[in-house]
């Protein structure tokens, strides 16, 4: 291969590796400032007034008022919709996630509530422990939230008190209410012993900038070997010319 040859082959190289490793970093930063709106949005509606129960049935759609503080009154549906959640963590510790329906004032609608954490007994995985459930109306607080992510599970959506998963749609089946898309994160003071430290949302920003600068810093390095093997030392190596001044 002549000199030529090799030298348009490495800078055609070089250029589609720097504009590659570029184009991500710029990704990154595009999905960073996307993520800072999303947290913005986050932060706004946590700084709304809290919600009441008329204002969340007539939202137009429940998913706007997510992030959103609420305090609701209404009344808890019966002991044998209370659902366990297992193998959810909290406070370093593995255990239940609490959930049961609460039915709005005023309505018919129902929002599943995440009541709380507790631990899981170890002398017996199938026992559960009992949790005091007021009767009547009553007023509680939370935070608007998506339903609790799902962990792996084999075949269908299981059923019982102690459930790995719970699917909105089947349970709204199981307990004949009419359940809202969203759920609220109870909080506040526990009477009943339930930990309600539930984790902030992390959007990742800052990997997104370290990811970018990683990429950045790639696209620099290429530059900077480029320019030293092929143009500064092209420059150094070349002959100087002997020629006697006449």
């Amino acid at each position: 291969m002549n000199t030529r040859l090799k030298f348009v082959l490495i800078t055609v190289a070089t250029v589609l590796a720097v504009g590659t490793t570029a184009s991500l970093g710029f990704w990154q930063l595009s999905r960073a400032a996307q993520k800072q709106a999303r947290q913005a949005s986050m932060d706004t509606q946590g700084a709304k007034p809290p919600l009441t129960a008329f204002s969340l049935l007539a939202a137009s759609d429940p998913t706007e008022v997510l992030h959103q503080r609420a305090r609701l009154r209404g009344h808890w549906a019966p002991p044998n919709t209370m659902v366990f959640l297992e193998n959810r963590p909290m406070a370093g510790r593995v255990g239940f996630v609490v959930v049961m329906p609460f039915i709005l004032e005023g309505g018919r609608d129902a929002l599943v509530v995440q009541r709380g954490w507790v631990p899981r007994g170890l002398d017996d995985r199938t026992r559960v422990p009992q949790i005091a459930t007021a009767a009547g109306t009553v007023e509680i607080e939370g935070r608007m939230a998506l339903p609790p992510s799902d962990l792996y599970a084999l075949g269908a959506p299981t059923v019982g008190a102690i459930r790995q998963n719970l699917a909105l749609p089947q349970f709204s089946v199981e307990t004949g209410l009419k359940l809202l898309p969203l759920t609220l994160q109870q909080t506040g003071d526990s009477p009943e012993g339930l930990l309600r430290d539930w984790p902030v949302v992390n959007l990742g920003i800052e990997k997104n900038y370290g990811y970018a600068a990683q990429w950045f810093g790639m696209a620099a390095l290429f530059s900077l070997l480029y320019l030293w093997f092929q143009i500064i030392r092209r420059f150094i190596g070349r002959p100087k010319d002997l020629t006697p001044d006449v």
